[in-house]
């Protein structure tokens, strides 16, 4: 590459990086489909933008498929936009089985929202992702904060035990619960409930909300030691724009004891910790992928290994061994 296209790509990475930091939608939208696409410019990208991060508050939501997810996120997002704060949704759907892509659902659900300027809507697919939550989303949250958005609401697939990812990745994390569907609690006990910084009893107009509160209280009154933070039980009906001013108010209640305890703070240090991993562990894959089983390499391993040729485990060794990743015999 010659000198001049170096400056070329260099100013063109800075002039896109200023528009998303200005606040321009467009160069947002293509950011965002730049980490999804794990294109190799996305890395550059957020080198650029990492320095104006940290200063968005993210607000997970999640719960089951019907709990009133999409409802509770444009009905804050609109709380939130009468007090002018800027306020950026990505809503995690699922793939689709024949594109591959999001079925946008949430999208057509907050249409009320999608023509304010200062609020910025993004449905992405899963695909293939475990946890709730799409690949790229952390990134993509890294853009919409760099954008200058004061808040990011995050709504999780919504799949049930294993959406406990989103925790990582919160600040606060809500949990969606709606009275008339069976034995709720118990339904979520094994993983989710142990997530939530804050309990939202949606469409709380139902028969059985009542019973609902009691069980999540008896929960929470079993544990065996009281948490620094008692998780509150808040009652909406995001519908009608119910009980959101009170659940606002508790999470900046809970925001501010985190700051104060000192409980966000750790909290991040442990989220980059893991992030780490995960960014080693993917240059390094894609690197191996690359350098060593290209040209049909990782097929021919394969079908050695089906055909009882070879065991996966002395094929691996190999593997790292062309790469010249030798581990000490043990």
């Amino acid at each position: 590459m010659t000198e001049t296209s170096q400056n070329s790509l260099y100013n063109g990475f800075e002039d896109w990086a200023q528009k998303i930091l200005a606040g321009d939608s467009r160069a947002i939208s293509r950011a965002i489909s730049t980490v999804e696409n794990r294109d190799a410019q996305a890395a550059e990208l957020l080198k650029r933008l990492f320095p104006h991060t940290g200063r968005a508050a993210i607000i997970g939501i999640t719960g089951a498929p019907g709990s009133g997810k999409s409802t509770l996120v444009s009905a804050l997002a609109a709380l939130l936009r009468t007090q002018d704060r800027q306020v950026g949704i990505l809503a995690v759907d699922p793939t689709s089985p024949y594109t591959g892509g999001a079925i946008l659902g949430d999208r057509v659900r907050m249409q009320a929202q999608s023509t304010d300027p200062g609020i910025y809507i993004r449905s992405m697919a899963t695909r293939g992702a475990l946890g709730g939550l799409s690949a790229a989303t952390l990134d993509a949250a890294a853009v919409l904060d760099a954008a200058g958005k004061d808040f990011i609401l995050i709504e999780t697939v919504g799949v049930g035990q294993d959406e406990v990812e989103i925790a990582r990745l919160a600040d606060v994390t809500l949990l969606l619960l709606v009275p008339g569907l069976g034995d709720e609690v118990q339904s979520f006990k094994a993983g989710i409930m142990e997530i939530a910084d804050i309990f939202v009893l949606n469409k709380a107009d139902l028969a059985g909300a009542d019973r609902l509160e009691t069980e999540i209280q008896n929960m929470l009154s079993s544990a065996p030691a009281p948490p620094p933070w008692l998780p509150p039980i808040v009652r909406t009906v995001a519908t009608e724009q119910r009980g959101v001013q009170d659940l606002l108010q508790t999470v900046f209640r809970f925001l501010e004891f985190s700051r104060q305890r000192g409980i966000q703070k750790r909290q991040q240090v442990e989220y980059w910790r893991q992030r780490l991993v995960e960014l080693l562990e993917e240059r390094l894959l894609r690197r191996l992928l690359q350098d060593v089983l290209g040209d049909g390499r990782l097929e021919q391993y394969a079908a050695s290994i089906a055909s009882r040729e070879q065991d996966p485990y002395s094929a691996v060794d190999l593997i790292l061994q062309q790469a010249g990743w030798h581990e000490a015999k043990q």
